[in-house]
């Protein structure tokens, strides 16, 4: 259940016998002709799908992540690494004053990794809590049925252009030459841009939507599998 269809009465009653909560992770930045808000989207999307059969709350993502290198395409927002730890920190810090203990990390953008090292030295000052960081697209079963659909599977290409990510106007199925992301982090954000024109790293822009709810259900289930291993 999303926190932002609860009270804090009903936060305090939850509390009470269950101690688990999920929060997304995303980003806003450039996605070619997705939207820039396609990492908070997928991340809010698959945590809620996973946590709802499961009774959890889920709150809104938080939609600004780490992404420096994007910042030559309009629209797109970074925050500093020392930023984003402080504020995972101080929410991390407002869950545990509200009951929670367990609390699961749903994060939909590489940039975001940080949160992950953070979370474990939270839980060092803070050992009755327990924090899981999870990359929902490449956590194994997820990113395995990824790559047997298409390996060529990257930022901003087919692999993000689900039904509620596809904005009116998205260009239809094309083709574009992979971009070695490792040549990406060598560059200031100007070069990046022209480098990567429209801002996907290549391969396909869009695969049958049959083949990706195929592999959403799959991220769904695995995310809701670490709810429930708890």
């Amino acid at each position: 259940m999303r926190i932002a269809e609860m009270t804090w009465r009903q936060v305090e009653d939850f509390t009470r016998a269950d101690d688990r909560v999920v929060v997304p992770l995303g980003s806003t930045e450039q996605h070619a002709g997705l939207s820039l808000a396609t990492d908070a989207i997928l991340a809010e999307r698959v945590a809620v799908e996973a946590a709802e059969p499961l009774g959890v709350p889920v709150y809104p993502c938080v939609p600004f992540g780490i992404a420096p290198a994007f910042q030559g395409f309009p629209g797109s927002i970074t925050v500093r690494v020392a930023t984003y730890t402080a504020l995972i920190t101080d929410i991390l810090d407002s869950l545990k004053r509200s009951g929670f203990r367990r609390i699961l990390l749903v994060n939909g953008h590489g940039g975001n990794l940080p949160a992950g090292s953070l979370a474990q030295e939270w839980m060092m000052d803070n050992s009755d809590c327990r924090v899981r960081f999870h990359d929902w697209w490449r956590a194994a079963r997820t990113w395995e049925a990824v790559v047997a659909t298409d390996a060529n599977a990257t930022h901003a290409n087919w692999m993000e252009n689900f039904p509620w990510t596809r904005l009116a106007g998205t260009p239809a199925d094309q083709e574009k030459p992979m971009v070695d992301p490792a040549l990406l982090r060598t560059m200031p954000p100007f070069e990046v841009r022209q480098l990567l024109e429209d801002g996907s790293y290549g391969g396909r822009s869009q695969r049958p939507d049959a083949e990706m709810l195929a592999i959403w259900q799959v991220a769904v289930s695995e995310t809701r599998g670490l709810i429930e291993s708890w």
